[in-house]
């Protein structure tokens, strides 16, 4: 018999357990996602309108991805009910982008060796990407640009009107440094911004000017003067270069600036020629005294950081919530403990994560909590993690678990049906096994894949025309021990791995 006529025949449409992946979970996202919850929620998800960090452990499966798509689908939902306390989600899920520019710095014989690199991946390396993040987001929804990677996002574009001069600059200082939006041409898409913030860039040419001005002076006084014989001689060339030094200085000074910023943002894609076009594009009395990222420190990110949430703040946002996640995914890191200890560690920052109006959801590894005890104090007076809403391990009951596969049979149900887990199985399988036998398989996933492996074992074991609607005692032991064997040989070989 066919699974699809198992399931139809207790009311259910699609198979409940068919997906292990919370992204491409259709059940989940549609149906699951604003009522099952982890029952440390409360503590990681917190306030939406004031923004704290949680720090999260969890081993494989355990939900840490579902955890951040929840997150992000009630932030959608706080920011539909309170358009003037929205909260500006940055998701830092796919570190990849950024690591390829920083293996991009060092030499071909460093490159081969992951561990060399991230050695020297620091705090304002993170910082760096998630500003990029954050700017290259907030100019899309000023420019109206539609992405579906910005979560917790609205469809109409904000409203640049509410921002004053000076937040305007900071904008373009923001854009100029870290839109690493790649829809279009970079500095093409500065002046589309610049132009929609209504500032006008003609009083930076006046060194342009004056070298125009004073060449045309020149030529005038030699043609109307007659006098000829100064072309013989070295003092209009004198004059002209006179006229033309502030445009050459300024040309300098802001080529050794955009080299600076190129040279120490070091996780981005940086042109010093768009870099310098666009810093000598603002009037040079409003960039005195301004920050720059211009060497390899935080003093300069928080400054840039304290400047993206005054412009939020004028926009309507609330605070700021960083989701970070998959990060034993990066092809550089492959899983390895001790490279996602290397990338991880200097984002454990008791200054970074207490931010005011700062959130970061840190959604981590297991291998990873068990590092914490071997660290050594500097590094928990760095981090103190004890701030920081800590949930050492995203471990799930056996209650909850049985309770989240009813959720997601309910989910599935056919029109007008009310299916129910427990009538899939022979009476003498009750709730009580159930919940011992999801306890022991821990996490989410791998009650999906027994789930799977379950149904596939019984529909296969009865034909069409002698069916059998509901799961044996014997079948269910018996598929649950192969698979708690197979899961214990490939844990094994993770471990030896």
């Amino acid at each position: 018999m066919r699974i699809q006529e198992f399931l139809q025949h207790h009311g259910v449409a699609v198979n409940p357990f068919a997906d292990e992946d919370a992204q491409t979970d259709l059940v989940f996202k549609t149906a699951c996602i604003r009522s099952v919850y982890h029952p440390a929620w409360d503590k990681i998800y917190g306030e939406p309108s004031e923004p704290a960090t949680a720090v999260v452990f969890g081993e494989k499966g355990s939900g840490k991805t579902a955890l951040r798509l929840q997150i992000a689908r009630h932030l959608t939902d706080h920011n539909a009910d309170h358009p003037q306390q929205q909260v500006f989600v940055v998701p830092y899920d796919d570190l990849n982008p950024f690591l390829d520019q920083f293996r991009e710095r060092f030499s071909a014989r460093r490159r081969r060796r992951p561990e060399r690199i991230l050695s020297q991946w620091q705090l304002w390396d993170h910082m760096d990407a998630i500003l990029a993040l954050g700017v290259t987001q907030l100019v899309d929804r000023l420019l109206g640009v539609r992405d579906a990677r910005h979560p917790a996002a609205r469809h109409e574009p904000l409203d640049a009107a509410t921002l004053d001069d000076s937040q305007k600059r900071d904008v373009l200082l923001l854009a100029a440094c870290y839109d690493q939006s790649t829809a279009e041409n970079r500095l093409k898409r500065w002046h589309q911004l610049r132009r929609k913030l209504g500032l006008s860039a003609w009083m930076s040419y006046w060194d342009i000017a004056v070298g125009i001005a004073v060449t045309v002076i020149v030529l005038l006084a030699i043609a109307l003067g007659g006098w000829w014989n100064w072309l013989a001689t070295i003092w209009p060339y004198i004059a002209i270069a006179a006229g033309w030094s502030f445009c050459g200085w300024r040309l300098l000074k802001w080529t050794w600036t955009a080299w600076r910023i190129a040279r120490n943002t070091r996780t981005l894609r940086q042109s010093v020629a768009f870099l310098r076009r666009m810093l000598m594009r603002l009037p040079a009395s409003q960039l005195v005294g301004q920050p720059l990222p211009l060497r390899a420190a935080t003093d300069d990110r928080y400054a840039m950081l304290d400047k993206l949430q005054g412009v939020l703040r004028s926009l309507g946002f609330a605070g700021i919530v960083v989701l970070v996640d998959r990060v034993d995914e990066p092809y550089l890191v492959n899983g390895s403990t001790e490279l996602m200890r290397a990338l991880v560690w200097p984002l454990l920052d008791n200054k970074l994560l207490k931010h005011p109006g700062l959130g970061v959801k840190l959604l981590l590894p297991s291998e990873l909590e068990g590092l914490l005890d071997r660290q050594d104090r500097d590094f928990h007076q760095r981090a103190r993690l004890d701030k920081q809403n800590m949930v050492r391990s995203l471990a799930w009951t056996g209650d909850s678990l049985l309770d989240m596969a009813r959720a997601r049979v309910r989910a599935c149900a056919a029109e007008g049906a009310s299916p129910e887990l427990l009538e899939m199985f022979e009476p003498d399988i009750d709730s009580g096994r159930l919940r011992e036998a999801f306890g022991l398989l821990r996490v989410p996933r791998n009650v999906f894949r027994f789930m799977y492996r379950l149904l596939t074992a019984h529909c296969n074991a009865h034909s069409q025309d002698r069916p059998a609607w509901r799961i044996s005692r014997a079948t269910f032991e018996s598929v649950l021990a192969l698979y708690q064997r197979d899961q214990e040989a490939f844990e094994r070989g993770l471990g030896a791995g």
